[in-house]
């Protein structure tokens, strides 16, 4: 049978501080502004959801421009992740010229203007001004997990092939084609699933989060993680395991949609 196989920093059945090493009690931040932004990650989406906090903490601005974000001690244990996740995190900010990094005695992680905003930002709220986002999310979601769920419940062994064949591409491809290959995975589990309505309504709204997928970056530990969430998913799939490819499929859609609110500037 299909297992979660737990792709981020935490393990189920144990503290979200422990899976991560970060103590609870008396280890713990002292409570503050940041306890009304930064909370623990959820299992399943460490970087991705993290990610949205960091985001969310920058525009509030809880820490203006020129000056220093919390430690690193300090925000993993806010968000009880390792600091090896919080420095990938920090390295997309840096690289979306939102955050610089330096050494020295004074270092750390500073805030830049927000002049320097991430590219494609500003077409991406026209056309977050055209939908509405949570509703897309939510109907995907839903859509998503029910064509895992009727696939699951068992496919030909062509289907099956198909299945696999559409996997092994999204594995294989370029960094350019990758969204593609992605889409192409995702219509095919819809399209097996037997219903014709649930797939035609899964290209429709596929297509309105692609146009805002396309506003932000491809980030590489984001796609290595969607990448074990997919091979998760058809596992559970072949496994002939509803429950656990509906999990599956809820959980990679709550990163994509975490990653997409968090870009939401």
């Amino acid at each position: 049978m299909a297992t979660s196989g737990r792709a981020d920093d935490t393990r189920p059945g144990v503290r979200a501080g422990e899976a991560d090493g970060v103590a609870g009690g008396a280890g713990d931040p002292t409570p503050g502004p940041l306890d009304s932004v930064l909370r623990p990650v959820r299992a399943g989406n460490g970087f991705e959801e993290a990610l949205e906090q960091v985001l969310q903490l920058l525009r509030l601005g809880l820490v203006p421009p020129g000056e220093r974000l919390p430690s690193e001690r300090e925000l993993s244990q806010h968000l009880r992740i390792s600091r090896v996740t919080l420095r990938e995190v920090l390295k997309v900010l840096q690289d979306q010229n939102m955050v610089e990094s330096r050494r020295g005695r004074y270092g750390g992680t500073f805030v830049l203007p927000r002049t320097a905003a991430p590219d494609g930002s500003g077409e991406l709220r026209r056309r977050i001004a055209a939908v509405d986002v949570e509703d897309t999310l939510r109907f995907r979601e839903v859509l998503e997990a029910g064509a895992a769920g009727l696939c699951a419940e068992g496919l030909t062994a062509d289907a099956e092939d198909r299945l696999r064949g559409a996997l092994d591409a999204t594995q294989g491809a370029r960094l350019e084609d990758y969204r593609r290959q992605d889409t192409l995975l995702h219509l095919t589990l819809a399209e097996l699933s037997g219903s014709r309505t649930l797939a035609a309504q899964y290209a429709g709204v596929r297509a309105t989060l692609n146009e805002l997928l396309d506003c932000i970056p491809l980030l590489v530990r984001n796609l290595e993680h969607s990448q074990q969430q997919h091979a998760a998913v058809v596992e559970a799939v072949l496994d002939r395991d509803p429950d656990a490819a509906r999990e599956m499929m809820r959980e990679h859609c709550g990163g994509t949609a975490a990653l997409l609110r968090g870009f939401l500037a």
